[in-house]
């Protein structure tokens, strides 16, 4: 509790200094100062971020409606108060966060009011049905980044864009009408965009294109409906950092990812196109996507991309720079795997996540899959150049199955130098007795392969 000798020499501080200082608090708990004296009353008003919260105004089971009601009537006469007071004063942060109630035409008055006073940083989350939000947020020549994230899908009427100033674009679950390939138009009104996050945004479904040169960082997640698009782009050389998922799409005319440095790529057939999948034929191709990302340095790939790799692509460019591999398993085969290790000739870092493998027909064919069942050395293993195996989540698909595959890595590849395995189980013993029996197995391929078995989980 702040003594009332102290509290007199706050109040002595200048206005500008106390305004700064309750801008680094939440708006509503810096409005409670406003109570302290006439001097106090609007200082909190006077602050260049603003951010509300009323995504906790909740219906409860023991709660009558009109207090429901009478709640929400308070969170919205509090926006508008602050909003008022501020009259015209430049903002630079805003951010709102609005449940079910709160009136839908107030929230496009709110945003309007910050737009038209040059705020640069716009923060918007929804969980409420029945705003559309103005087509002025991608007409700002002030905003320096967007985010707009909602429960539901929500509209907006986009007919031009031009964010001048932009360099970081978050959109999730948002539908943009009277857009076309709302990726290109997007992109193309954002002159110095550096960060852009797309989740779940929709409008032209069938074709999607970003393009832009000052593009940085890349997240796109379009994987919401069991469909392939017909035409998927990428023209962003600079782009360093990718994260995509997406259904195999029927072309990808230019992918162009120069610096590409990491990747994460999930992509997946169609229900269709796994009942059409077989080894006789191509069901898809994304060999031109593979083409334009081979310049990448570390890359993560999904269960699904492994069954891509397998039925849809025609052939797997060399990775010539990749020196990091993550490869996330279930249950399903590994065809693909011996002909990507092959194309990754510098490659000294493996991860795989989980060790789920499934028998196919593959397996008897020496090159067919990394399992031994064919009783001879796949040759991407023998010629592996990796330095270091790491095993995420042992024992996930049996332990004694896992184990004879990890025994099977080490008596086959030979520039082996760390293996690394993190199991995730409630017997110390277990971790013990399995580092023991790895430690001790005779037949290893680089007997001087130092091997660590950690417990727990990496990731939590």
């Amino acid at each position: 509790m702040i003594s009332s000798k102290k509290m007199d020499r706050i109040s002595n501080l200048p206005e500008a200094l106390i305004s700064h200082i309750l801008s680094f608090l939440p708006t509503e708990e810096s409005a409670l100062t406003s109570v302290l004296s006439k001097k106090w009353r609007y200082l909190f008003a006077d602050r260049p971020n603003l951010d509300f919260d009323g995504s906790g105004i909740r219906s409860h089971p023991d709660t009558c409606e009109w207090e429901m009601a009478d709640t929400l009537r308070v969170f919205t006469r509090f926006v508008d108060r602050v909003l008022v007071l501020q009259g015209n004063s430049t903002l630079d942060d805003f951010s709102l966060k609005c449940g079910h109630g709160v009136d839908p035409v107030c929230v496009t008055n709110w945003i309007l009011n910050v737009l038209e006073r040059g705020v640069s940083d716009l923060d918007l989350h929804f969980n409420l049905v029945g705003v559309c939000l103005p087509s002025e947020v991608f007409m700002s020549k002030s905003l320096v980044r967007l985010r707009i994230e909602s429960q539901n899908v929500i509209p907006m009427d986009v007919e031009d864009v031009f964010l001048p100033k932009l360099e970081t674009l978050y959109l999730n679950k948002v539908m943009l009408g009277n857009c076309g390939d709302c990726f290109e138009k997007v992109t193309s009104g954002c002159h110095v965009l550096e960060e852009l996050v797309l989740i779940n945004v929709y409008s032209d479904f069938w074709n999607r294109s970003v393009s832009s040169k000052t593009l940085k960082r890349l997240i796109l997640s379009c994987i919401d409906y069991d469909k392939n698009p017909d035409s998927v782009s990428f023209d962003t050389p600079n782009v360093v950092f990718l994260e995509y998922y997406d259904y195999v799409a029927g072309k990808y005319p230019k992918v162009k990812f120069n610096s590409l440095v990491e990747a994460s790529i999930d992509l997946a057939m169609t229900s269709e196109q796994h009942g059409l999948s077989s080894y006789e034929h191509l069901v898809g191709d994304v060999t031109d996507f593979l083409v334009g990302i081979r310049n990448v340095q570390t890359l993560n790939i999904s269960a699904n991309t492994l069954e891509v790799l397998t039925f849809c692509c025609d052939h797997i460019p060399v990775f010539h720079n990749m020196i990091g591999l993550t490869i996330q398993t279930r249950k399903s085969g590994w065809e693909s795997l011996p002909a990507l290790f092959k194309k990754c000739p510098n490659l000294e870092t493996l991860v795989f996540d989980g060790l789920s493998h499934t028998f196919t027909v593959k397996c008897m064919d020496v090159d067919g899959c990394l399992c031994k069942f064919s009783g001879e050395v796949p040759t991407c293993l023998s010629s592996s150049p990796v330095k270091v195996l790491k095993i995420l989540r042992f024992g996930d698909s049996g332990v004694e199955k896992e184990t004879d595959l990890i025994k099977h890595f080490l008596e086959t590849m030979p520039q082996l130098e760390q293996l690394m395995i993190y199991y995730d189980t409630l017997f110390d013993d277990s971790v013990i007795e399995l580092s023991s029996e790895l430690k001790s197995f005779p037949t290893k391929a680089s007997p001087s392969c130092e091997i660590q078995v950690i417990f727990g989980d990496p990731s939590s």
